[in-house]
């Protein structure tokens, strides 16, 4: 098994009284001395710190760089804005994800945050899609990367440089905090207001520091992280979305901008545009839904759902699942037939050999609050 890495925070986590556990390679901590319960509640109504600087960050250089990402990722990336950013896909030639990730137009260059496990290969798949065509692929070793959720998030960053109460939902600027150069990119994966922050390593723990010094921040772990992200209804790469998961049948696409739809100015030239462009107008056989169990146990990943309480062969699966804290209730997420994905349509989802009733809802569970 090979080493476990640490992020800079490492020994302020292990400070802070942090339950470290393996995740994607990295030590990280799960939760701190409040619980998962209540760092999920704290950051619904205050604002939660968390590290996730095990996440990748790459730099794109050279002319034409937006237009040569579009050949990897159905997404408009030579539309968007300089000083905004937007989530887009991986995709590969059966139309399935590869990963999901964020792009920002950083006016000279693009910054792309992309997930832990799947750094490696988007490092890799990028450099040998674009380095042909003369662009420069830099992975970034030398940052940090934080994010601070809840409604408190923007005074407690504007704390420490008022600039940031300047920007909207998916801006992208550059500011000074704690005296070094940080990347501030608004958005979140909580469903709250909040925001990304790259930092170099050298300054990221005093960064950390300030803003937990204010009684508004905690510090949150990954167990919060996900229910929060649960409940805001978005996908967890390698659970909800993965290489057999095409954007239709996971509800996303609304990532794939006009252009580059069927008869759009830049239509296709990504993989899988052979199947994911004709099933925008027809649709995909399966479909993501909200799923409210009823009851009070948790239906988890991997649960399978039936159409009727006996006998049957199971219809789709669960892909996430817990406890809800906002919610008060179990939720979950997971693919049905199309056909069967309109609310309130009712499935049985298969729990320690008893079938129990669970229903389709709406997502998200919880009303995200971006700051538009």
């Amino acid at each position: 098994m090979d080493e476990l890495k640490r992020t800079p925070l490492y020994d302020l986590h292990l400070s802070l009284g942090a339950k470290m556990v393996p995740f994607a390679g990295y030590e990280m901590p799960v939760q701190y001395k409040l619980g998962v319960m209540k760092e999920h509640l704290h950051t619904r109504s205050r604002a939660g710190l968390f590290d996730v600087s095990h996440m990748g960050q790459v730099i794109l250089r050279g002319d034409g760089a937006a237009l040569a990402l579009e050949s990897l990722v159905p997404v408009s990336v030579a539309g968007l804005a300089e000083g905004r950013q937007r989530y887009g896909l991986f995709t590969n030639e059966d139309g399935g994800i590869e990963d999901d990730l964020m792009i920002a137009n950083r006016g000279d260059h693009l910054f792309l945050v992309v997930n832990a496990a799947c750094k490696e290969a988007d490092v890799a798949r990028l450099r040998k899609a674009l380095e042909p065509q003369g662009i420069t692929v830099a992975y970034i070793e030398d940052r940090a990367l934080l994010a601070l959720q809840g409604p408190e998030a923007e005074a407690a960053l504007a704390a420490l440089n008022p600039a940031v109460s300047e920007m909207r939902f998916m801006d992208v600027a550059t500011v000074e905090l704690c005296g070094a150069e940080a990347w501030v990119l608004r958005s979140g994966y909580t469903g709250e207001d909040g925001f990304e922050i790259s930092i170099p390593e050298s300054a990221a723990v005093d960064l950390a520091e300030a803003l937990l010094a204010q009684d508004a921040v905690e510090p949150i772990g990954l167990g919060a992280r996900d229910s929060l992200r649960l409940e805001a209804g978005l996908c967890l790469y390698g659970h909800d979305i993965d290489s057999t998961t095409t954007p239709a049948a996971a509800g996303l696409l609304w990532a794939i901008q006009k252009v580059r739809r069927a008869d759009g100015d830049r239509a296709g030239g990504f993989p899988g545009a052979e199947k994911i462009l004709p099933e925008i107008a027809t649709g995909a056989a399966t479909a993501r839904v909200g799923l409210k169990p009823e009851g009070r146990a948790p239906m988890r990943e991997g649960v399978p759902l039936f159409e009727v309480e006996e006998g049957g062969e199971p219809l789709g699966h669960i892909t996430s699942g817990g406890f809800g804290p906002s919610v008060g209730g179990p939720v979950a997420m997971g693919y049905v037939p199309a056909q069967g994905a309109m609310p309130g349509t009712r499935y049985y989802g298969e729990v320690r050999g008893k079938r129990l009733p669970v229903e389709v809802v709406p997502l998200p569970f919880v009303k995200q609050t971006y700051k538009r």
